[in-house]
This record gives structure tokens, sequence and C-alpha cells, in this order.
């Protein structure tokens, strides 16, 4: 009887290995395939964003962490061939990445807000844009932040979660730029003559556009000028200059015209000073004072 247990435990041994082999072998089965399918969608992903022209710094974070996380289900898949309980794995995995994405709450912010900058790209680098109400040229997108440098040659440094919440202005985007010229001119001055100045300036400007060709029009009655605005176009890369030189060669023109470019002005009236000047005291009081100057 000895015997036959002992030949009895042997072969549930032999079927218990045999089993177990096979599990094994359709595990390291499924991690080879796994893995070589994980190379290959890396692949694939990469050649994608080379073809988005993604920052190249960008595309290697985003190729690590994708392959990670699609490593991660290969071996969970092997494991759970092997008949390990997987879902405490998965438990812990989730524990662990809910405890880090709350200490890392504005990291991941910005992470999330990198990531839809780059997909996106409502801007690129050398782009000059306004965030904030500040102005700058792109110089780096990160994951995690944008960098900025000013017209004074200031580094600018902003996460991407406050750009993805706020209004981003892209001056540069569209390759031509319309420039706005506006001058006030006195309310006795000649309007059409001012147009006319206006006008030929612009269109004796090597850089402003004949089509859509220069319009002038008054834009405001100030308090105290006639506000009239010109409106022409150019290339993004000229705008600074055009606006520059009209803005010099107009107020040359007015002068050498006669036209006038008023400061503001200001008419105070003061009830009842009339009726103190016809009293016949303050009339005398300011004779003497005159006198004495």
């Amino acid at each position: 009887m000895k015997d036959l247990s002992l030949i009895f435990d042997i072969e549930r041994i032999v079927a218990t290995a045999v089993a177990l082999s096979i599990k094994l072998a359709v595990a390291i089965l499924i991690f080879v395939i796994g893995k070589w399918l994980v190379e290959r969608i890396i692949k694939v992903a990469d050649k994608m964003m080379q073809r988005s022209r993604l920052d190249e710094t960008v595309a290697r974070f985003l190729s690590n962490i994708l392959y990670g996380i699609l490593l991660v289900v290969v071996i969970i898949a092997a494991l759970g061939q092997l008949g390990v309980n997987t879902n405490s794995i998965v438990a812990i995995l989730g524990g662990a990445t809910v405890a880090i994405g709350i200490s890392l709450k504005d990291q991941l912010s910005n992470f999330a807000a990198g990531l839809v900058i780059v997909i996106f790209r409502p801007f690129s680098r050398g782009d000059y844009i306004e965030v904030n109400d500040t102005l700058g040229t792109v110089d780096l997108i990160t994951i995690l932040h944008t960098r900025l440098i000013t017209i004074n040659n200031h580094e600018l440094i902003i996460p991407n979660s406050k750009i993805s919440t706020t209004e981003v202005i892209n001056y540069t985007s569209l390759p031509n730029r319309r420039v706005d010229i506006t001058v006030g001119i006195g309310y006795n001055d000649d309007i059409k003559v001012a147009k006319d100045i206006m006008l030929a300036v612009a269109s004796e400007h090597p850089l402003v556009f004949k089509d859509p060709e220069p319009l002038v029009r008054v834009t405001n009655l100030g308090d105290s000028s006639v506000d009239i605005t010109l409106n022409v176009w150019s290339t993004n890369g000229d705008w600074w200059t055009v606006n520059c030189d009209l803005l010099e060669h107009i107020k040359v023109a007015m002068d050498a015209n006669n036209i006038n470019i008023p400061f503001p002005q200001r008419s105070i009236q003061i009830e009842g000073f009339e009726k103190l000047l016809s009293n016949t005291d303050t009339q005398s009081a300011i004779s003497r004072h005159l006198n004495k100057d």
C-alpha cells in the first residue's frame, strides 16, 4: 500500500509540475510577445510624434510613459497566467497612483496642460504671444512649463496649467498682421487734408501692402481731438518697423501741413463766476492787482 501511495504521489507531483511548466511557458510567451508588441507600438507612436514635429524632449518623455504603462499591463497578464492574484497588485498600484496624484496634484495639472499644449499646439517655439498681459517669444515648451523671452530679454517661466486656463494671443500664428495708427487732430483742422496726409504716407512706405489697400477713417470725436485711424497691412516680421515708421512720418507730415495734434484739454465752468465779475468791488480789486503787477 505504501508503494502504491508513493506512486500516486509521484504521479500527482509530475502532473502538477507539467501543469506549472505549461503555465510558465505560456506566461513567458505572453511576456515575450507582449514586450515585442509594446516595442512596435512605441515605434509607431514615435513616428507619429515626429510627424507632428513634437519637441524631442517631450516626445521621449511621452514614449517612456507609454512604454512603462503597456509593459506593466503585459507583466500583469503574464502573472495572471501563472495563477497569481493580480487583483491585489492592481489595487496596490491604484492606491499608489492615488497617493502620488494627491501629493503631486499641481505638477499633474501642469503635466495635463502640457499634454494639451503639445498635442493641439496653440503656439510653437519662436511664436510671439501674450499671456496674462505679458508679451514674449516662446523659447521652450516642456511638459510642465513654458519659457518666454520678453522684448527686454527677460526670461519668464509660466506653468502650463496657468496657460491652459487663460486667454493666449498668438501674434505670429498668421503670416500677415494689421497695423493700426490713431492720430488726434484739432477740431479746427481740416479732416480731409489729415486723411490725405495719412494715406499718402502709408502708400509711400515700401513694406505696406497695396492689397488690401490702406484705409483711413474718423473713429472718435474726443474731448479735445478728432481721432483718425489708419489701417494698413504688412507681414508679421515687418509689423514693428511699419508701426514705428508710420508714427514718425505722419507726425512730420502733419507738422509740415500745419495740422495740429492737440494735447488733452478741459473746459471748466464755474457757476456764479460771471455774476462775481460784474460786482464793482471785485472789478476794482482785480484792476488794482493787475496795476500792481
